[in-house]
Formats: C-alpha cells, sequence, structure tokens
C-alpha cells in the first residue's frame, strides 16, 4: 500500500512539474506520469544499484556529487521508455530530477505525519 501511495505522490509531483516546465518538459497526462514514474522506481531498484556499483571510484573522488549524475540519467532513462514524455536536455532533467525528488520526499513524510 506504501509503494502505491509513493506512486501516486511522484506521478502527482511528476505531472505537476510538467505543467510548471511546459515547453522545456512534457507529460502528456496524468497516467502517463503514472506510468513513468512506475518505470523510474523499476529502474531505481534494478538499475541505480548497479550503476552505484560501478561508478563507486568516480562517487567517492567527486565527494558523492555524482550520485546526481545517475539520478538524472534515471528520469532521463525512464523518459525514454515511456511514451508521451518528453524532457528536453541534461539541464531540465537535473532540474526536473531534483525537484521531483525534493517534494516527492517531503510529500511523503507529511503523508506519514498525517496517518
Amino acid at each position: 500500500m506504501k509503494f502505491i501511495i509513493r506512486l501516486l505522490i511522484t506521478a502527482a509531483v511528476a505531472y505537476g512539474l510538467s505543467m510548471i516546465f511546459t515547453p522545456h518538459i512534457r507529460i502528456d497526462s496524468y497516467a502517463t506520469a503514472l506510468i513513468f514514474s512506475l518505470v523510474l522506481a523499476l529502474l531505481n531498484a534494478i538499475l541505480k544499484p548497479i550503476l552505484i556499483i560501478l561508478t563507486l571510484p568516480i562517487s567517492i573522488f567527486t565527494l558523492g556529487l555524482f550520485l546526481l549524475v545517475i539520478n538524472v540519467l534515471m528520469v532521463m532513462l525512464a523518459g525514454k521508455f515511456v511514451e508521451g514524455i518528453h524532457i528536453e536536455g541534461f539541464f531540465w532533467a537535473f532540474i526536473f530530477a531534483m525537484l521531483l525528488s525534493f517534494l516527492s520526499s517531503v510529500l511523503s513524510s507529511i503523508g506519514r505525519k498525517i496517518q
């Protein structure tokens, strides 16, 4: 149940951010945002740990800042897999990934406090 609620929150935040950054980031519908959040969750569960292990020396050298690049790559890859999403470039994907991560975490923690 927590996973479904987190997916719904992430989809809502992604769709809202796409409305704010309309010319640069476009998500066609909330259903597309929901599929995007599901694909992103699967990529974060399967591919992200592998990438973190493979890029461990770079992450140590950059004091962990390279993990931000991995987050952006996950968002861009999820955008490539889902039809109906357009992310203009790395810079906009970076802004979108940082805001998506921050806002969905804040809203999820607020939801936990209400329960």
